[in-house]
């Protein structure tokens, strides 16, 4: 694990300061640590709830409705189960009318509003659309200059393995329609399916630019509000790793407080959702939730790539980013 600030305590009370954002591509331990993390007494773990993408809540409908996955699923359960009491199919109704009412919102309002929710807990998101463009990020820290921002990581090797696992998975349900996130992810920056050759699907691309973009972004941070981790060292050695990052925010690190963050099933979003809103995290995370150590094996830089039908291997400019986030 290699940090890249100084563990010091939130900045000031209030939902400024209340705020932890996940930075990190798809496939990349984001959904299980947030749900850990969530799990602990003093944070709130959100669902992916896409609200940095957009200015208004307007806007976020439209792009809800523009987009090739169920993007308002997690925010229509998280507003039915703080504002509603539970996530009934009665209540996700009621909640995404709730949402409708409050188009003229901002997102920032509508995220101050369920930090307000939950104070005194830390309210964690970990969207992962937020890290496609720089602009995004920087409108996270617009709306949240008190925020802070976890970097995570995960070896190249590791990340390519999943998200082809993932697409061959999806595969399974029919043909991945072009500009799909997935499909977008694997071939970056190429999204048609009927280029998905061998030679067009490299997940290292997506990999490579979406660490850039992370890593532009938290250069221009103070040092405090920025930590970067490796997942594997949260997944697999979470008793030390999850300590490094509460630490680092000043929170509680007994061992009832972290053997609590050991259960990501007990978070109310690690299971499916009525019919009506039924994802809004990882497939793959709601049908099995619990933490799977043996999930962060090791994987080196060298040899050629599994995905690839040339003997390809890491990129020059791949290598040497991941071993500046510590990997061989």
């Amino acid at each position: 694990m290699t940090t890249a600030g100084v563990s010091t305590p939130c900045d000031t009370p209030g939902t400024m300061s209340q705020i932890l954002a996940i930075l990190g591509p798809p496939r990349s331990f984001t959904t299980v640590v947030s749900a850990m993390l969530g799990q602990h007494p003093q944070m709130y773990g959100l669902p992916e709830v896409h609200l940095f993408g957009a200015d208004t809540i307007a806007e976020w409908w439209r792009q809800c409705a523009e987009a090739t996955f169920n993007m308002d699923h997690g925010l229509v359960r998280v507003v039915a189960q703080l504002f509603f009491g539970d996530q009934t199919e009665d209540n996700v109704r009621r909640a995404a009318g709730w949402l409708q009412r409050r188009a003229h919102f901002t997102t920032g309002l509508l995220i101050e509003t369920l930090a307000g929710r939950v104070q005194p807990r830390i309210l964690v998101d970990k969207s992962p659309s937020i890290v496609y463009r720089v602009e995004t990020l920087r409108r996270a820290h617009a709306m949240f200059p008190q925020a802070r921002f976890l970097h995570l990581v995960r070896h190249p090797r590791g990340h390519g393995e999943s998200v082809m696992k993932y697409l061959r998975e999806r595969r399974k349900l029919g043909p991945v329609p072009p500009g799909h996130w997935l499909l977008h992810l694997a071939a970056y920056p190429n999204s048609d399916e009927n280029a998905g050759t061998s030679s067009d699907i490299d997940p290292q691309r997506a990999w490579l630019a979406l660490h850039r973009n992370i890593c532009e972004f938290l250069d221009f941070l103070p040092a405090h509000q920025t930590l970067r981790v490796r997942g594997e060292e949260l997944v697999g050695e979470p008793d030390h790793g999850l300590r490094e990052v509460l630490d680092w925010l000043g929170l509680r690190t007994d061992d009832e407080a972290v053997e609590e963050m050991k259960r990501p099933e007990r978070s109310p979003y690690a299971c499916y959702g009525p019919p009506s809103a039924r994802f809004g995290n990882d497939r793959a995370f709601l049908q099995d939730p619990v933490l799977r150590p043996a999930r962060a094996e090791r994987h080196s830089l060298d040899g050629p790539l599994s995905w690839r039908g040339d003997g390809g291997e890491f990129s020059a400019e791949v290598r040497e980013l991941a071993q500046r986030f510590g990997y061989e």
